[in-house]
């Protein structure tokens, strides 16, 4: 064996934020548009499982479209949910599917040891919306990887490696999602990326991927997108754990799963420190605050607003009543009253992911009123 042959591999199991950056030069029909400037951000907790591990992502997106202009917007997020399983021979399966991550199985690692120069092959999917409509097409990718050489990236030793594929989908290809845009006929075009590998880890730094690809509609339409495509690995701030729930239970600031009321926990998840309360008070079927229940928040915006690096979710949640849409909406706007209310009290806003879960989560039985009450909750979780 070569003495500096070594072997690719996975090993990290945080929580992380996945960020992906685009920045494309649009042009429809030969004619240029504008610049699509988009940020996709996620948050991503992993759980080992027997076979793999489950990632629970909360996905947002900022997009603007302005001709010569990049522009990305602030203020409050709304999370899109999604959940993936990575199994330990590398198989790659979505569970909830709403179009996030776009790169699937992407980077890919061989399956034996390897020198620098060496190249191998693997197959991915990316989902694609090009005109926003909601509508997301999978897409099969065939990538010719190589391993180019070692480097430091941020005072990190990595891997530095290439990534080629051809965008090849619909008409005269073997490929078409029945579940995609029936609008999008085909799509055609290239992709040269740039791929850095934390050695102590495995895990992907820094993607950058350079993007030409023309997508034709149903109705004589071709859109042409250039530019980069790029992917980068961040790891939220640490807190002090102990320091927080103590500061909520007044006990022993070791024990951290002790709830500080009957209707306000505090506990330990896998995405971090969580507020649970159920003793807000809203109007009847409202998403509004009855008067005065904000001050219950005062003490929760005092520990957020020290937290300067750190970002928050707050995910409202409802009894289940059959109406799973209205339950829906309703525990989405629930969670926007109660970030505005810690806004007023000086959290700022772009610190905020929202997310509403309806009646899907339930922690007690929905038969009995008391049950109900649990149920409608909101909690804010400290995203560690």
């Amino acid at each position: 064996m070569d003495l500096f042959a070594i072997e690719f591999a996975y090993s990290e199991n945080r929580n992380y934020t996945l960020v992906e950056r685009t920045d494309l030069r649009r042009y429809d029909n030969g004619k240029y548009t504008g610049l699509m400037s988009r940020e996709i951000k996620a948050f991503i907790v992993p759980v080992r499982t027997e076979s793999g591990f489950l990632y629970d992502g909360s996905f947002y997106v900022n997009q603007d479209t302005r001709r010569g202009v990049s522009f990305l917007k602030g203020g409050i997020h709304e999370a899109i949910a999604s959940e993936f399983a990575i199994s330990d021979d590398g198989y790659f399966k979505m569970i909830n599917d709403k179009g996030y991550p776009s790169f699937r199985s992407f980077p890919s690692f061989p399956q034996k040891e390897i020198n620098p120069g060496d190249s191998w092959e693997a197959e991915a999917e990316r989902a694609v919306d090009p005109l926003n409509k909601g509508i997301f097409t999978r897409m099969p990718m065939y990538i010719q990887y190589t391993y180019l050489r070692d480097e430091i990236y941020n005072e990190q030793e990595v891997y530095l490696l290439s990534a080629k594929w051809a965008t090849r989908y619909g008409s005269g290809t073997k490929y078409v999602d029945l579940y995609g845009d029936e609008s999008l006929l085909s799509a055609s075009g290239n992709h040269s990326a740039t791929i850095y590998v934390s050695k102590s880890t495995g895990n992907a730094l820094v993607v950058r991927d350079y993007v030409e690809e023309t997508f034709s509609y149903s109705d004589g339409n071709k859109i042409t997108f250039k530019g980069t495509i790029a992917l980068f690995t961040e790891y939220p701030p640490t807190v002090n754990e102990e320091e927080i729930i103590a500061a909520f239970t007044n006990v022993d600031d070791k024990n951290i799963d002790l709830p500080g009321s009957e209707d306000f926990e505090v506990t330990k998840t896998n995405a971090g420190i969580m507020f649970s309360l159920s003793n807000l008070k809203f109007k009847p079927d409202s998403a509004e605050l009855l008067d005065g229940e904000d001050q219950k928040l005062v003490k929760i915006a005092e520990v957020l607003k020290k937290l300067t690096q750190s970002q928050f979710m707050v995910e409202g949640h409802t009894a289940s009543t059959g109406n799973e849409k209205g339950e829906m909406t309703l525990s989405l706007e629930r969670a926007r009253s109660v970030i505005a209310a810690l806004v007023k009290l000086g959290v700022p806003e772009e610190r905020f992911i929202c997310k509403g879960s309806g009646g899907r989560r339930p922690v007690a039985d929905n038969s009995t009123p008391e049950g109900k009450a649990k149920n409608r909750r909101v909690e804010i979780t400290i995203l560690e």
